[in-house]
């Protein structure tokens, strides 16, 4: 018996040749010296020690491979569409699940992080947050009995941090409890972490941990940074550690620069998250934090009346993954991404398979062929699994490439969504994506390789090997082929019609009246708390500001906003007026937004009653414009010019304030494009002297990206002390609201414009083989009086019959995935049936286009070219 490592030495061509000669020359030996029959047949022989001295089901697998591979490189074409359709497919999945698996699947590493948790609030209507004050934080603290630990942090996203020699940069940081690095069992890459001992009592003297990736690019790796200082939000800060490589911070979609202890004293919000207790179980957590909640809800109602606080509501979610912000925006998206570029991968591989069946379909003599001959009828299979295993590998090496390019791709369009988000998700490969191109690559083989070898063996070989070349097809056969070709039609319009949705209502979006005129302008975020000027030092300058802005040949206008339209939440109030008894039951939130002179008009929302704000409103008695809705509701039949309204609890100002109503604005949606309308109340940016909005909207009379350069000279002319924070455009600051919609969109049209192409493919091939099978037919036909028209009819008829049988399946299930994705993506169109009849009238017109190469050579077949085919 051979060695193991001598068989698999022998694996070597090389050696396997002299094996076989060595074995050669002593058998011929041995039969020479023997007498006749005495030792068997001498083939039979050589075949048992082949079988001895190898592994012959790894040889063969090795001869199957080759042979597969020499049969893709004789079929240039056919290799070449099959592995693209293959890399497409299972690149884009590949790259979205790269997403999903950085939002949903991966977990910190920490400590037994299966065991965390998140709070979250929810009030009516909003999303839910992680966003805690520190008297609930206590109450839960001390009386809970599900937690073994509760930790948390206040995030920062725009901390400013200065370093000696080097300019002011902005970060991200995490103010953290102080048994926030105990609890995750994190261990320092240098020095040490933040200890209890380390939390201040006011905002001063603070230590700070760095991250590694901060470690490594702005200070090179040197161990001597322990004990630097460095100052943090005009506070020095002293470094004492390194964080652990890999770890940056709670939310998964930011990386925290720099972590410091929360002061004691600090009115930060809190994100929490909790260590549950062995062998507690996730509903008794919900049960006791909705115990535990009531204590936030009447601090909370306590406080400020608002007539919905007791509808608050807490919920607890697994936080194994980390808290995020993002998730909740984006993870539905991108499940119904992975479910578009999934159905393109079932698509890619019933393509490749009915090529591949029409492949087989011409060999299907040659295999009964060689069963006939005794052939295993395991081996046949093998060797069409092998041709699919070697396409399948092929198609995910390139697909990897298109994944690891697609997901950069990806991750760039996520981050430039709206600017308070901060998404920079860590995506890269690792073993949950691998195993999953893996999974993916196994199971497209096995779809269409075992297509063609079914095909092939199925019927007996002596049925195939008695009908000429030319019918040696069956008619099961042919079916199947057609309904293979019927499949990909039924697919391809659930993937073009979901992109007719989809792209429908992305347009809807992108085109919608929001009140106000995107294009041309230029907006503008100053950055003055280092300027040296006060906030009533401010009212002058920007005044001038705005003066030498107006003046500018290429501005046609400016004023100054907090916030901008769509850039996130603002202020908000309650609102009490003159002859108005509200119930408490029906109160709601006013949004609050602060505006210059001259605002309405730079905007574009039209002045329905009353003027604009002016800078002569600073000196006067407190005035204030509001919108067509608020105006409605709060005076309905009459005139709002000169009545007062009261708003109370105005975040940042909690004493109610009584303003004169000077103006009526249009509607706009000012802060969720997706929205009605809110009620919305504008107030003088410029009153008492002091000015209430650091953002310039410039409506400008060429491209605002060439007038930006002329806007920060003015700036630097007039305030050079003043940092210009950003510049961007009204219209990408709303393009970034609707990331989701936009990269759905964008991923449907590449998609469902790929499925169409396969099903053109399909079509194509099928057909082509079908005209080459009935060459003999065809030329009968012709020879009996058929004129060409009537080859045509003939050849279009199938082609029609295949693309009518896969409209009729996929119809239903194209309005049944109209529906689950209305339930999933808020905004959907759900009635319109124009994605349907757009995505069929495109599905007949590739399948005529695909057809036009067949019909054509069907139509120049002769009688003599018949009588020629086999």
């Amino acid at each position: 018996m051979m060695t193991f490592w001598k068989k698999l030495v022998r694996l070597w061509p090389s050696q396997r040749r002299r094996d076989e000669e060595d074995m050669q020359r002593e058998l011929a030996s041995l039969y020479g010296m023997a007498r006749p029959g005495e030792l068997g047949n001498l083939t039979l022989a050589a075949e048992d020690a082949r079988q001895i001295m190898s592994w012959p089901w790894l040889e063969q697998t090795f001869q199957d491979l080759k042979y597969a591979f020499r049969g893709m490189a004789r079929n240039k074409t056919f290799t070449a569409l099959a592995v693209a359709s293959l890399a497409l497919g299972i690149g884009a999945n590949t790259a979205i699940f790269s997403i999903l698996e950085t939002l949903m699947l991966r977990t910190l590493p920490v400590r037994n992080p299966d065991q965390l948790v998140e709070l979250l609030q929810k009030y009516p209507g909003e999303p839910r947050i992680n966003t805690w004050d520190r008297a609930s934080f206590v109450h839960i603290r001390d009386n809970n009995q599900v937690f073994s630990a509760l930790t948390g942090a206040s995030i920062d996203n725009h901390i400013r941090i200065s370093m000696t020699g080097a300019a002011d940069r902005f970060g991200i940081g995490e103010y953290v409890l102080d048994n926030y690095f105990s609890d995750f069992a994190l261990k320092p890459a240098l020095g040490r972490l933040i200890e209890p001992e380390d939390t201040p009592p006011t905002g001063a003297g603070q230590v700070g941990v760095i991250s590694w990736r901060m470690w490594t690019n702005r200070f090179n790796q040197d161990p001597g940074v322990i004990g630097k200082r460095i100052v943090v939000q005009d506070n020095p800060v002293t470094i004492i550690g390194v964080a652990p490589q890999g770890y940056d911070g709670l939310r998964i979609e930011t990386k925290v620069d720099l972590w410091m202890p929360r002061p004691a004293n600090s009115t930060m919000n809190l994100a929490l998250i909790g260590r549950v207790k062995p062998g507690i179980s996730l509903a008794q957590v919900r049960a006791e934090m909705a115990v535990l909640y009531r204590f936030t809800i009447d601090e909370r109602t306590a406080a400020m009346p608002d007539p919905l606080g007791r509808q608050l509501t807490v919920e607890v979610s697994p936080a194994a993954s980390g808290l995020s912000t993002a998730r909740d925006r984006y993870a539905k998206p991108v499940v119904v991404i992975m479910s578009i570029v999934g159905l393109l991968l079932l698509l890619a591989c019933v393509n490749v398979a009915s090529m591949l069946l029409a492949k087989g379909a011409a060999r299907q003599k040659e295999m009964s062929l060689r069963l006939s001959l005794g052939a295993d009828r395991w081996r046949i299979v093998r060797q069409f699994l092998a041709e699919g295993v070697l396409l399948s590998s092929v198609g995910t090496i390139l697909g990897a490439w298109l994944a690891w390019a697609g997901t950069s791709t990806l991750v760039r369009i996520l981050s430039s969504g709206p600017e308070y988000e901060h998404i920079d998700l860590p995506v890269r490969a690792n073993l949950h994506v691998l195993l999953f191109t893996g999974l993916v690559a196994v199971t497209a083989a096995l779809l269409f390789g075992l297509v063609p070898a079914w095909n092939a063996l199925r019927s007996s070989a002596a049925s195939i090997l008695r009908r000429s070349g030319s019918t040696s097809e069956t008619r099961t056969s042919r079916l199947f082929g057609k309904g293979l070709v019927a499949a990909q039609v039924a697919l391809s319009l659930l993937l073009l019609s979901s992109t007719g949705i989809f792209v429908g209502n992305l347009l809807d979006l992108e085109h919608k009246d929001l009140g106000f005129r995107r294009d041309h302008v230029l907006l503008v975020m100053l950055e003055p708390s280092h300027s040296g000027f006060n906030r009533q030092q401010l009212s002058p300058v920007y005044k001038n500001l705005i003066s030498r802005l107006q003046g500018s040949p290429r501005v046609r206008d400016a004023a100054f906003s907090t916030p901008t339209p769509l850039q996130g939440p603002g202020a908000s109030a309650f609102a009490t007026t003159e002859g108005l008894q509200e119930k408490p039951e029906d109160r709601r939130w006013i949004s609050v937004a602060f505006a210059g002179p001259r605002f309405f008009e730079t905007l574009g929302t039209p002045l329905l009653a009353g003027r604009e704000f002016r800078f002569e409103d600073s000196a006067h008695p407190m005035v204030a414009v509001i919108n067509q809705r608020m105006a409605r509701y709060y005076f309905p039949g009459t005139d709002p010019i000169g009545k007062h309204i009261t708003l109370d609890h105005r975040t940042g100002d909690p004493t109610p304030r009584t303003y004169e109503v000077v103006g009526v604005a249009g509607d706009v949606n000012y802060y969720e494009i997706r929205e009605t309308p809110l009620r919305i109340v504008y107030l003088p940016a410029f009153h008492d002297g002091r000015v209430a909005a650091d953002t310039i909207i410039v409506r400008t009379a060429t491209d605002p990206a060439s007038v930006a350069a002329d806007v920060r000279d003015i700036i630097r002319d007039v305030a050079p002390s003043i940092t210009i924070d950003r510049t961007t455009t009204l219209d990408a600051q709303i393009d970034a609201t609707i990331v989701p919609e936009r990269l759905i969109a964008a991923l449907s049209v590449f998609i469902g414009g790929l499925g169409a192409l396969l099903v053109g493919i399909g079509l194509y091939g099928l057909l082509a083989y079908s005209v080459a099978r009935r060459t003999g037919e065809i030329g009968i036909r012709m020879a009996l009086g058929a004129t060409s028209s009537a080859v045509c009819r003939i050849i279009l008829r199938d082609t029609m019959g295949m693309v009518v049988a896969g409209l009729a399946v996929g119809i239903p299930f194209a309005i049944w995935g109209r529906s689950a994705v209305a339930a999933l993506l808020q905004g959907i169109p759900y009635h319109t049936s124009m994605p349907f009849v757009g995505g069929a009238i495109g599905i007949v017109a590739v399948a005529i286009v695909a057809a036009l190469i067949p019909i054509r050579r069907a139509c120049r077949i002769g009688p003599m070219e018949a009588l020629r085919t086999d």
